[in-house]
């Protein structure tokens, strides 16, 4: 009898557990046939698309979602540096040439092949362009740089333009490491704006964007060299990922390192300058002609410019806050500033023979010697 009682539970059960499951499908059902059948059409299309869709496609999908193809995760893991304020009250637009074969820039040249992890500065801009992580943007003739959405260029472009061996798998570009022309790359342009905040009264220059430059030289001799700038980068864009690589910093330790994005915030790199912002948009080259003493002065001139406004922010140090100081920038006060120490001079004199006392044909005092007894 118990057991008979027993199974009635359990048949009961799952009688319960199926009403309960045909009212769940039941109002499933009405709450999708209530959509609209166009609604309802459009859902299944996507749906069907999302199923049929090629992992590139949907990896693309994801990352245009991202912010600056960045995940949230990333750009938290490594935080970017604070953009320049738009209300700054100084700033100047300074171009320069790195030459990544001298001493000071040889860490983004090291090394020229890839060796497991290690890239240099070209091979892992390129990377992340062919993968599309960063854009990058077309090179103008003009050799100014357009960092917006209509002057994006295709990677496929630019390695069809400078004939850069790839394959294509799958919708895929994917280009060898010893077909990546990352020896040839020798120079870099590089934007830099120093400019002064004054909400924290400090000086800074941060790098702006920079174009890798291929350099052949066609004779072997050194002089008939042409340069071949390849695309501009956006250095906001691809700050996080630098970050992530690192760079040598000297020949004789190899635990000399620090990251890239470290090697540019810290202005570690050195070059010269060949152009700055101005109203007639000229080179330095434009302004000296063929003079190369000129163009050298003028690289000079700028150089110094930069470092005394960095320098005088405070006031110039050189100059003392005296009556001297002031004297000396006025010829006519300089002359004035001389006689008064003449005559200083001859009043000190007159007042020290006056306190030695009487003339010199005075009677002298007698001479008075004390001589220690013995006990």
């Amino acid at each position: 009898m118990t057991m008979k009682r027993t199974m009635m539970k359990k048949y009961n059960r799952w009688i319960v557990l199926g009403l309960l499951f045909t009212i769940h499908c039941s109002l499933f059902t009405s709450e999708a046939l209530a959509q609209p059948k166009q609604r309802r059409t459009q859902t299944v299309q996507q749906q069907t698309q999302q199923r049929q869709a090629s992992p590139q496609q949907q990896g693309g999908a994801q990352q245009s979602s991202q912010q600056g193809g960045m995940t949230q995760r990333m750009r938290i893991q490594y935080p970017t540096s604070v953009d320049m304020p738009e209300n700054v009250v100084w700033r100047r637009d300074i171009y320069r040439e790195i030459d990544v074969t001298k001493e000071e820039n040889a860490g983004l040249y090291d090394p020229v092949e890839p060796q497991g992890k290690r890239l240099n500065l070209f091979t892992y801009v390129f990377k992340l362009a062919l993968n599309g992580y960063i854009p990058v943007y077309e090179y103008n003739l003009d050799g100014n740089e357009v960092l917006e959405p209509t002057a994006k260029v295709d990677m496929k472009s630019i390695l069809d333009n400078y004939r850069i061996m790839y394959e294509e798998q799958g919708g895929k570009l994917k280009v060898e490491n010893s077909d990546i022309p990352s020896a040839d790359v020798k120079l870099y342009y590089l934007k830099e704006c120093a400019y002064f905040d004054q909400a924290n009264s400090s000086f800074h220059i941060k790098p702006i964007a920079f174009c890798p430059v291929m350099v052949s030289d066609d004779f072997g001799d050194g002089e008939s060299i042409t340069k071949y700038p390849l695309f501009w980068v956006k250095y906001s864009e691809v700050e996080p990922y630098l970050s992530r690589q690192e760079v040598k910093t000297s020949d004789v330790n190899d635990a000399a390192v620090m990251n890239m994005d470290d090697f540019f915030t810290l202005n570690k790199y050195k070059g010269k300058i060949y152009k700055t912002a101005n109203r007639l948009g000229k080179t330095l080259a434009q302004v000296a002609g063929e003079d190369s003493a000129k163009y050298s002065a003028e690289q000079l001139r700028i150089e110094a410019e930069l470092e005394a406004f960095r320098q005088n922010l405070f006031g110039d140090k050189a100059r003392k806050d005296s009556l001297d100081s002031i004297a000396n920038a006025d010829p006519k006060l300089a002359k004035a500033a001389a006689k008064r120490q003449s005559r200083n001079k001859e009043a000190r004199a007159s007042s020290k023979r006056e306190r030695g006392g009487g003339s010199a044909g005075g009677s002298q005092s007698a001479r008075v010697s004390v001589r220690r007894e013995r006990h």
